[in-house]
């Protein structure tokens, strides 16, 4: 970006900014500070960027570890309830031979058929136990896969930090100097054309001058 291009975005976004009348500090639709607005804005917690990112990325990280943590209890508890399932098919698999056996033994004692009715009801009770145990265990896996999405995007916003941060060391370098403020010489802080009682303007010039002149 060139300077004359430079010279023209500030000046656009400053006569944006004091031709607003919005009551609101900024302009929901633009983002541009009203007129009698402090701008650039304090630099409070507020308005600290890289703070505020990096809140975002450590409240983030948390929360992802915390949500990691759920979805992790989720499927030992799937893992558990299918094992257990397991374990109940296999008794009930004994049961229902020992009474298949029975019935076929004495098919008149109506007693033996029902309990084999009810062992086969009881296993498609436990089938779809073990279907259930399983697909809770599966979706607590797609959801730690979906997770992962969110540890990218709190890496990508710690690059950007780490991008805004090396930019702020090297414009600070920048700008620095060995000369302290304090033994600077005074220099202009207003030239014509600001909007500022402070302008020293072409008759104050000349008045001073004339006063300097005049002393011996």
């Amino acid at each position: 970006m060139t300077q004359e291009e430079l010279d023209a975005l500030m000046n656009e976004d400053l006569t944006a900014a004091s031709e607003t009348g919005s009551a609101e500090q900024f302009d929901q639709n633009n983002y541009r500070p009203k007129a009698n607005a402090p701008w650039p804005p304090p630099p409070s917690a507020e308005h600290r960027v890289v703070h505020q990112l990096d809140d975002v990325a450590r409240e983030g990280e948390e929360k992802s570890t915390q949500i990691f943590d759920i979805l992790d209890a989720i499927g030992a508890v799937a893992s558990e309830a299918d094992d257990l399932t397991n374990k109940f098919l296999s008794g009930l698999s004994a049961f229902e031979a020992t009474f298949e056996k029975l019935k076929a033994r004495f098919p008149q004692i109506k007693a033996f058929a029902e309990h084999v009715d009810r062992a086969k009801e009881l296993r498609s009770h436990g089938d779809r136990l073990k279907e259930i145990a399983q697909k809770i265990g599966d979706q607590s896996m797609a959801a730690m896969d979906v997770m992962q999405f969110q540890d990218i995007h709190r890496q990508k916003i710690e690059r950007v930090i780490n991008v805004m941060r090396a930019l702020s060391r090297y414009m600070n370098s920048l700008f620095d100097t060995n000369i302290a403020d304090d033994k600077r010489v005074s220099s202009a802080v207003h030239i014509a054309g600001d909007a500022t009682e402070d302008v020293v303007d072409e008759e104050d010039i000349e008045a001073l001058i004339a006063a300097f002149g005049g002393k011996k």
